[in-house]
């Protein structure tokens, strides 16, 4: 492995700084000296010259209403061009705060009261909490575990969409939480599907930046024109530069009716501009964050294998759903034999650490528990070894 000129290592001290992984433990009902490794942030500062664009924003001093021009669409143009194969066009983007605000506008803008969207569980768990919230119906077709991997079951995909007359389709690609990277076959196959039925899509892609070896990601809406005219593609830098707390997004519709729509749900919501420093840091991090994100991918499969050989030789009782995408590790804890608050139970008070419980994530999560890899070496070792002293009836000290 080559030396690395970026610090991933270093141990950073986030308590004190408003961050909802350390700062709100006791207000989500966690113990105090729980090692969080939940919530979907890195443990990383985000790359030094992203840093310094930021800080060239604040030393301007003037913080006043703002937008996005030309320089930073040629930005984020260049990123989906050169890394995706896929040729955007300025006319189709909209920047929002977030990808489950675009989710949350998609679904008012192109649905109404009690129509049917479909989701495929175990699947993150927002996309179930804004599909009821806002008085929608949800409709679950569960992925499939084949042998440890997951696996899209095409005919009850189908079925549920015909039976339930569904009329939005809310893709996760790459999938969060199992860490599939959906094979171009595999989403022709869908796409496919939703247009014989006349199913629009919503394809969340904001993991698009990370793979493993072997795998590629591939933008759903550049398969094709018909796929791209039912599609709204919600991408960002926030997962991949660490950038989550400046709240932006962007969001590609290339089909102008669904656009139109989607832009008067955001009128209506009082919503314009995306903030300044959220503004300045996609630029920079589409125009100067390549090499870092190199490196920290190198990072992140060094953890990945710390974790793999980790269980095998440790915990063999615990499953790893072997992840294709995502710094996000899906782990099978149904050998221990646990109900859910004795598992609970083992993690937070044995254990002593704040991970996702499956359950969040659909009643085809029961069983797992989700792990956020995207920390220092020393950290995630430290969890594991917790874990494995938990799990067989040691205590932490």
């Amino acid at each position: 492995m080559r030396a690395m000129g970026y610090d991933f290592d270093t141990v950073i001290d986030r308590k004190g700084t408003n961050s909802l992984k350390y700062d709100f433990v006791r207000e989500h009902g966690k113990r105090e000296d729980v090692l969080p490794l939940w919530v979907a942030d890195m443990d990383f500062r985000t790359a030094p010259e992203i840093l310094e664009r930021l800080e060239q924003t604040v030393r301007h001093g003037i913080f006043g209403y703002s937008e996005a021009g030309e320089d930073y669409f040629e930005a984020v143009r260049r990123w989906y061009r050169k890394h995706f194969d896929w040729q955007v066009e300025k006319s189709w983007l909209l920047r929002t705060p977030g990808v489950v605000f675009a989710i949350a506008m998609a679904i008012q803008a192109l649905t109404k009261e009690g129509d049917g969207i479909l989701l495929q569980q175990p699947i993150y768990y927002p996309f179930r909490e804004v599909i009821l919230d806002n008085r929608r119906r949800l409709v679950n077709s569960s992925l499939k575990l084949v042998d440890g991997r997951y696996e899209i079951d095409f005919e009850d995909l189908e079925e549920k969409i015909r039976d339930e007359q569904v009329k939005l389709f809310l893709l996760c690609s790459p999938h969060n939480p199992v860490g599939r990277v959906w094979s171009e076959q595999e989403l022709r196959r869908l796409g496919e599907i939703c247009l014989r039925h006349g199913v629009l899509v919503v394809s969340d892609e904001i993991h698009s930046d990370f793979t493993y070896e072997g795998h590629t990601h591939r933008v759903f809406a550049s398969l094709s024109q018909e796929l791209a005219n039912i599609t709204v593609t919600c991408t960002a830098p926030t997962k991949t530069f660490n950038l989550a707390g400046l709240q932006v997004s962007n969001i590609f519709i290339p089909n102008p009716d669904l656009r139109k729509k989607f832009q008067k749900a955001m009128d209506a919501a009082g919503y314009s501009q995306v903030n300044l420093m959220g503004i300045a840091a996609c630029r920079a991090a589409y125009e100067t964050g390549e090499k870092w994100l190199t490196e920290l991918k190198q990072y992140l499969a060094g953890n990945l294998e710390l974790v793999r050989h980790y269980l095998q030789e440790h915990l063999p009782q615990i499953g790893l759903t072997e992840p294709e995408g995502t710094y996000l590790v899906w782990l099978d804890f149904r050998k221990l034999g646990l109900t859910e608050e004795q598992r609970e139970d083992l993690i937070v008070n044995k254990a002593r650490l704040w991970l996702d419980s499956g359950a969040m994530f659909g009643e085809d999560g029961e069983g797992f528990e989700r792990i956020n890899i995207a920390c220092p070496r020393a950290l995630l070792l430290r969890a594991l070894e917790q874990l494995d002293r938990a799990v067989h009836g040691g205590q932490i000290t």
